[in-house]
């Protein structure tokens, strides 16, 4: 596998956390929105910790550039990107919690239960959920109000019972009744993978891309997505604390079923390398205006955390 130091992807990458790290500021505002009563402190600071405290912003990034692949508005882009990346944050304030996977840090500082309390980071999810359609929704976001409607339709089912919240579902149901290696796919498939499948399947809708285009970006989200989780296995297994800004070792430690436990190590990266060159095919018809993306598809098996 080739292995991305790209000094354009990593400035476009950054310039992508950067501009929907600013927009995410501005929707977290203190002044209420039209229809709105108040915005309550504590909450907003909550949402403000589990939403702004850094992080890759790898699914925005993945919006982004894939609608600047087919000439989308970079506005409306950033508008996508910025819900995706709440419903994102509010799962992992949400999957932090006690009653899931009990993680007392998340990007290397105190998850939003620790730094408020658990009342606070189940009503931070919940506001930040649904900020992700209000976004959406709007017309900011500068697109036409059939594009945003799909982008709702889309997005609710990549996150919901059949998608990452379903996923979550079979993740907790394997605590008590281990799956299969099929049934353990499926489960990261939805758990993990449905959100950055709609990144990009997001990314060419936004930007107006036809039917095949569309369902070429969501296979290559699909298949990226994949590769994130299994990336994420193997650093669980290889990593440390001061690495990955969160605890190490957990999956194996729990008995959790994954690809790693299934097939071992280096079938694992084997199977890794094969998923991004998978990856990098789909986007060969595009030529150099794919290579940004191929990057981030090598970005998601080489990062270290």
């Amino acid at each position: 596998m080739t292995r991305t130091d790209s000094s354009a992807f990593a400035e476009r990458l950054a310039r992508a956390a950067d501009q929907v790290g600013a927009l995410l500021t501005q929707l977290l505002s203190d002044e209420p929105r039209q229809h709105e009563q108040t915005r309550p402190t504590r909450l907003l600071a909550a949402m403000r910790h589990g939403v702004l405290g850094g992080g890759k912003r790898l699914r925005p990034f993945l919006v982004v550039e894939t609608a600047a692949l087919f000439g989308g508005n970079p506005q409306s882009a950033l508008h996508v990107a910025a819900a995706l990346e709440c419903v994102h944050c509010y799962s992992l304030v949400h999957d932090d919690l006690p009653a899931m996977d009990d993680d007392d840090l998340r990007r290397g500082q105190p998850t939003v239960h620790i730094a408020f309390d658990e009342a606070s980071a189940v009503l931070a999810g919940d506001a930040l959920l649904t900020l992700a359609f209000d976004v959406l929704s709007d017309e900011a976001c500068m697109l036409p109000a059939e594009v945003r409607i799909g982008l709702v339709q889309r997005l609710a089912r990549a996150a919901g019972i059949g998608g990452m919240v379903g996923g979550q579902a079979l993740d907790l149901a394997a605590a008590t009744d281990a799956p299969d290696e099929a049934g353990m796919m499926l489960m990261q498939a939805m758990k993990t993978g449905a959100l950055l499948r709609f990144a990009c399947e997001g990314g060419a809708l936004a930007a107006g891309a036809g039917e095949k285009d569309v369902a070429r970006m969501s296979r290559f989200g699909e298949i990226i997505g994949l590769a994130f989780q299994l990336a994420d296995d193997l650093l669980d297994v290889t990593s440390d604390l001061a690495t990955l800004g969160k605890a190490a070792g957990k999956d194996a430690g729990r008995g959790k079923a994954t690809y790693v436990s299934f097939n071992g190590e280096a079938a694992a990266r084997r199977h890794l390398d094969s998923l991004v060159a998978e990856a990098c095919a789909l986007l060969e018809p595009f030529g150099k205006d794919g290579r940004i993306l191929a990057d981030a598809a090598r970005y998601i098996a080489d990062r270290s955390h």
